[in-house]
């Protein structure tokens, strides 16, 4: 699978490691009163979907940079793929 890579280009997937569903951004707020609640959901109750799914890939054997990757789960195709501070900084402002 090739991971086009926002700066770097078309890159092979064998140099990212995959690390998860892309909600991981939204960490939850640890002083809410129902931080422990939160942060159970947030550590323990994923989502396994069959078809477009967003995931966060790290570039361990390039830029060791995070990219928030779009892709179907069940053809392997990449719709999109964005730096993840990008990702982070847009919901943030979005707040």
């Amino acid at each position: 699978m090739i991971i086009d890579h926002p700066i770097l280009g078309p890159r092979d997937s064998q140099e990212f490691t995959y690390l998860g569903d892309a909600a991981l951004i939204d960490r939850p707020d640890w002083q809410a009163e129902n931080a422990a609640d939160q942060f159970h959901d947030y550590l323990y109750l994923r989502d396994n979907p069959a078809g477009e799914h967003r995931e966060l890939w790290f570039h361990e054997q390039g830029d060791r940079s995070w990219l928030v990757v779009t892709r179907n789960t069940v053809t392997h195709e990449i719709l999109t793929v964005e730096l993840a501070r990008d990702v982070a900084r847009a919901r943030g402002r979005s707040k």
